[in-house]
């Protein structure tokens, strides 16, 4: 019961949750930047390198295929496929830094107003290292003549 319990403890923590829904957001959001790279941006690139479809670009590695029940399972090397893949993932790196670059600046903007903070209203003591009044004169802890506060 009580492995249950600490289980469920586990299960219901806000990073649980967040880390799920991230999980599932970026599953969806890899297929539509598949679909992206595969239906919108190779096709162009492909009739503009000559009507090429990437994803049929392979090289067949030169083997005797005189021993295989069928010559379409001889091995290729899918470099096509490769090369979308490799857009793929800069697409989704460009995405995810743009989303972070958005959110720092949102943060740098809520941080802003706290910078400006107001003047200290304590200092401490250079004898005793206790915090005293900044207009203060003389420590009230060890009784040590401080400097003197400017006039405000």
């Amino acid at each position: 019961m009580k492995m249950l319990n600490e289980f469920k403890e586990f299960a219901v923590k806000g990073n649980v949750v967040d880390l799920a829904v991230g999980v599932i957001i970026g599953g969806a959001f890899g297929k539509i930047v598949t679909s992206l790279v595969n239906d919108i941006i190779m096709p162009p690139i492909g009739a503009i390198l000559g009507k090429v479809d990437f994803r049929d670009l392979q090289w067949k590695i030169p083997v005797d295929t005189s021993n295989l029940s069928d010559p379409s399972t001889a091995p290729v090397i899918k470099y096509g496929q490769f090369i979308n893949v490799i857009l793929d993932f800069i697409i989704v790196a460009f995405c995810i830094f743009m989303l972070v670059k958005v959110l720092n600046r949102l943060r740098r903007k809520k941080e802003e107003p706290e910078a400006v903070k107001a003047e200290p209203t304590e200092k401490e003591c250079p004898y005793c290292l206790s915090q005293v009044p900044v207009k203060a004169t003389r420590c009230k802890h060890c009784t040590s003549h401080l400097e003197a506060a400017p006039n405000v």
